[in-house]
């Protein structure tokens, strides 16, 4: 399993996926009996005065179940529109850290930051499109934009961060 992971996936009392934390967070949850550990590492925490030792959680569950992170639908912004095209950019394909967000209709002629109207870009394609529509600058998006459901977003999420074979191979999903 290739995940490297310098955060703790945090699982719903149901098992469901909720969200990734860091590490010191998830050793607060445990410390306040808030979740129960489900999977470590092999790596060991330790405070200065050696007095407590902890293996590395790598996936957590809550002890009481959270109703939903998001009541009625996924808020609109960068980070979630990047985490719905699984930061992929949605005219090359290349996948990566250091991508944009492109207004398909670009804000200078109208377009609105919405789900619908915003695509993960890398920048080289951002530059290429520049205050065009992908018509015009003979562009072709990889998958038309929406906004997800909110299962729709978290397996995304999932898969953009690499905890989706984790959470088979623990038979969550």
């Amino acid at each position: 399993m290739g995940v490297v992971m310098s955060n703790v996936i945090v699982l719903n009392m149901d098992y469901s996926y909720l969200n990734t934390v860091p590490i010191k967070r998830a050793i607060k949850y445990i410390v306040n009996q808030k979740v129960e550990v489900i999977k470590t590492t092999t790596k060991m925490i330790t405070n200065a005065e050696k007095t407590f030792k902890i293996k590395t959680p790598l996936v957590v569950r809550l002890i009481k179940f959270v109703r939903s992170i998001y009541k009625a639908k996924v808020p609109y912004s960068k980070r979630n529109i990047l985490a719905r095209d699984e930061n992929t950019c949605q005219y090359c394909n290349t996948k990566g850290s250091k991508l944009t967000i492109d207004h398909i209709i670009p804000a200078s002629r109208g377009g609105k930051s919405t789900w619908e109207n915003c695509v993960a870009a890398c920048k080289k394609c951002n530059n290429v499109k520049d205050n065009k529509t992908p018509r015009e600058a003979r562009m072709r998006l990889i998958k038309q934009p929406h906004q997800p459901t909110i299962m729709e977003f978290l397996l995304a999420k999932m898969r953009s961060l690499g905890v989706e074979d984790l959470l088979k191979e623990l038979n969550v999903y």
